[in-house]
């Protein structure tokens, strides 16, 4: 639970069943942008309009080798998923970015009639899960720069 500085209380748990766990989609949509699919991508969600417009901007405003490289490197070694938070429906799926100094970056999901679709649509349970993200990476943060214990 989190409590925020308001007196709010956010309910929320991390996904340890594969069944339950937007991984899958957060793999695939990575894949289909690192070799350049953006319409498949944007297929997998909530607003595939929105989402196609705002990746092939992207694409353009880079070029076609450095939008495929940027997807690409979340499969390099050093990157991997460190945790996935739930809230009701709702997903994040959050990487550490090793390759980038550590740096943590989160993909937002929502269940959907029984699969996951990258939630691209405001609402108040996606802004309530994107302040869990921040409050996850403060406290990554500070276990960072802590120094070490001696017992």
């Amino acid at each position: 639970m989190l409590r925020l500085p308001d007196g709010e209380t956010i309910s929320y748990r991390f996904v340890q069943d594969e069944g339950e766990s937007a991984r899958p989609t957060a793999l695939q949509i990575l894949r289909d942008l690192a070799d350049g699919r953006i319409e498949d991508a944007a297929l997998l969600s909530n607003a595939p309009r929105r989402r196609y417009e705002t990746l092939r901007d992207y694409e353009q405003s880079v070029g076609p080798q450095e939008f495929k490289r940027v997807y690409g490197q979340y499969f390099f070694p050093e990157n991997r998923v460190v945790a996935e938070i739930a809230l009701g429906p709702r997903r994040a799926v959050i990487w550490d970015l090793g390759e980038a100094g550590h740096h943590l970056a989160a993909q937002y999901f929502v269940e959907v009639e029984g699969r996951f679709l990258v939630d691209d649509v405001p609402s108040k349970e996606r802004a309530a899960l994107q302040k869990v993200v921040q409050d996850y990476r403060r406290q990554n943060e500070k276990r960072a720069t802590s120094p070490a214990r001696k017992d």
